[in-house]
């Protein structure tokens, strides 16, 4: 292809004229960030020069996770110290009558151990897994430290049935575990989506009514354990004595 002194002129006329992109100054990288690509382990020694540094403290690190208990998680981007480690892990606390509404960690396995009360847990590990024909669910009354798996993927579920909070320690084989609400992402699906998976046994407008009624993670479950341990408002507790407060976590560990 040839070019002939015009053209080129032109060409270069276009170019000069065309807008010019400012650029954007790069965001500082977050540590996670500056561990991640680091050289060697050595390297990353020398970006956590606190000996602190290597200390998750869980109390400091507690989430609302909803009306039944909270959650503190340490992972990649609460913790950087594990960057590079595989390895991530949770401390939960179950409210009385507490539920941990169904969910699964989307890119690791769970594994679970009590270690005050008591936790009753509900696994589906996928299709195919079947007990008389139906799908099976794994379903186990767990005591302090009495320990349960729950597979990368399983759909899987923890709730505490006793009038005392329960607290339960969680590790993961993965620095970036992740978790998904079943109930909540299913109903952030179409209307049409949702109504047609449940075989249009109620109808759109219902569909809002749940979505506004589904808490996000830690909920306060199963009625018959709301109406056995809280008075009629549903909040106060029975026994206020039971060192029960779901906020005073400090108080008791």
């Amino acid at each position: 292809m040839h070019f002939n002194t015009l053209t080129t002129l032109s060409v270069i006329g276009l170019a000069s004229a065309a807008p010019s992109i400012p650029r954007q100054a790069p965001a500082e990288l977050s540590l996670t960030q500056k561990l991640t690509i680091a050289d060697s382990s050595v390297d990353r020694f020398n970006l956590l020069p606190n000996d602190s540094d290597f200390v998750f403290k869980y109390l400091e690190k507690i989430t609302p996770g909803g009306k039944g208990g909270d959650l503190a998680a340490a992972n990649r981007k609460t913790f950087p110290a594990l960057v590079g480690t595989g390895s991530g892990m949770a401390v939960g606390f179950l409210d009385a009558c507490g539920f941990n509404t169904p969910h699964i960690h989307n890119r690791a396995t769970e594994l679970q151990i009590v270690i005050d009360g008591k936790v009753i847990t509900e696994m589906l590990p996928e299709n195919g897994v079947l007990r008389d024909g139906k799908r099976r669910v794994i379903r186990n009354e767990l005591t302090k430290f009495q320990m349960q798996p729950f597979y990368q993927g399983s759909v899987h579920t923890q709730y505490n049935p006793e009038c005392k909070p329960a607290t339960f320690i969680a590790s993961f084989n993965n620095e970036d575990f992740g978790t998904g609400q079943i109930p909540d992402e299913l109903f952030a699906l179409n209307n049409d989506i949702v109504t047609a998976a449940f075989g249009e046994s109620f109808s759109g407008a219902d569909v809002d009514k749940f979505q506004g009624a589904i808490p996000q993670s830690i909920a306060l479950g199963v009625k018959e354990c709301v109406q056995r341990c809280y008075q009629a408002d549903g909040v106060t507790l029975k026994d206020p004595a039971g060192n029960n407060d779901p906020k005073s976590y400090a108080q008791h560990y």
